[in-house]
C-alpha cells in the first residue's frame, strides 16, 4: 500500500527514528501505525513511543475537592478561543460543582439527571452553547471519596489544559499537592506495576524478547535481559517507581514513606486526549471552493 508523508511524520514523531527507517517499517506492515512502532523497537532502532499526540478537541478540564468528595472533569469546545472566554470558564465551573454534589455515575447520567437552576445537565449546556455560539459537551469525568484520614491533592497547568486529582492516605497535604504537580508533569499511567493490565505486561514483555534476540544475545540470557528491562520500562509508566520530580535521587515511593502517605489513586485528565484531531489542508480547501 501507499505510505504518505503524513503517516512517516507520525511514525517519527512518536518513535525520533530517521525518516528512511520510518517509511520502510511502515512499508513492512502495511501501514499499522502500531505494528511498525513494533518493528522499529524489535529492530532496536526505536525505544517505547511515545502516546499518540492526537488532541482532537479543545476546552478544559478542572479538578474540585470539597469536603471528603472531589471531581475532575473535562469539558470541549471546538476552538481555544472560546475555551479562555469567561462565560465558558464558569460553565466549567458549574458542571464540576454540580456533578461534585449530585454524583451522577456516567456521563449519561449526569446529563439527564443532574439538574442546574431546574434544568437537566444537557440542556443547561446546549443552552450555554448557543449563547457562546460553539458547540461545547461534557466529555468525561471521574470522582473520588475520601476517608478523614486522607487528603486529596489537586493541581492545574496551561490555564486548565492539564488538571491532576489524587488521593492519599495520610495527612499530608502538602505532600499530595506536590505528587499531583509530578503526575501533572511526569504523565505516569499507572499507580504501580500491579496496576499494569496484563495485555500491557505481556506485549511489552514480546516486544523485549524479540529485541533482545536480535541483538544476538545467548537465549539462557535474554530472560534477565527481560526482567531488567521490563524494570525499567515499570518506572517509566508506574507514578510510585517514577523519580521524583522535585528530587530525582528518590522515587515517588520513597517520597511517599518519607511523608508518612500512601498513594491511594490518581486521575490526570488533558484537553483532547486521545482524540483524533481534524486537520484541514488549507491549501486544497481553497482550491476545492475555486473549483480548480
Amino acid at each position: 500500500m501507499a505510505i504518505t508523508a503524513k503517516q512517516v511524520k507520525e511514525l517519527r514523531d512518536r518513535t525520533g527514528v530517521g525518516m528512511m527507517d520510518a517509511k520502510k517499517a511502515l512499508v513492512e506492515v502495511d501501514g499499522d501505525m502500531d505494528k511498525a512502532i513494533d518493528f522499529l523497537r524489535e529492530k532496536g532502532i526505536a525505544k517505547a513511543a511515545k502516546k499518540a499526540d492526537r488532541v482532537a478537541a479543545e476546552g478544559l478540564t478542572k479538578a474540585v475537592a470539597k469536603g471528603n468528595d472531589a471531581v475532575i472533569v473535562e469539558v470541549n469546545s471546538e476552538t481555544d478561543f472560546v475555551a479562555r472566554n469567561d462565560q465558558f470558564v464558569e460553565l466549567l465551573e458549574t458542571v464540576a460543582l454540580a456533578i461534585l454534589e449530585q454524583k451522577p455515575a456516567t456521563v449519561e447520567a449526569a446529563l439527564t439527571d443532574v439538574t442546574v437552576e431546574g434544568k437537566d445537565l444537557d440542556t443547561y449546556i446546549k443552552e450555554k452553547a448557543a449563547v457562546i455560539g460553539e458547540k461545547i459537551s461534557l466529555r468525561r469525568f471521574e470522582t473520588l471519596t475520601k476517608t478523614d484520614d486522607q487528603e486529596f491533592g489537586t493541581y492545574s497547568h496551561q490555564g486548565g489544559r492539564i488538571s491532576v486529582l489524587t488521593l492519599i492516605d495520610g495527612n499530608s497535604p502538602e505532600f499530595a499537592s506536590m505528587v499531583s504537580m509530578h503526575i501533572g508533569g511526569m504523565k505516569p499511567q499507572f499507580l504501580n506495576e500491579e496496576s499494569v493490565p496484563a495485555e500491557v505486561y505481556e506485549h511489552e514483555k514480546a516486544v523485549l524478547t524479540e529485541q533482545s534476540l536480535n541483538e544476538g544475545k545467548p537465549k539462557e540470557i535474554v530472560e534477565k535481559m527481560i526482567t531488567g528491562r521490563l524494570r525499567k520500562f515499570f518506572a517509566e509508566i508506574c507514578l510510585v517507581d517514577q523519580k521524583y520530580l522535585l528530587d530525582d535521587s528518590k522515587t515517588v515511593a520513597e517520597v511517599a514513606k518519607e511523608n508518612n502517605a500512601e498513594i491511594k489513586g490518581f486521575f490526570r485528565f488533558e484537553v483532547g486526549e486521545g482524540i483524533e484531531k481534524r486537520q484541514d489542508d488549507f491549501a486544497s480547501e481553497v482550491a476545492a471552493q475555486m473549483g480548480k
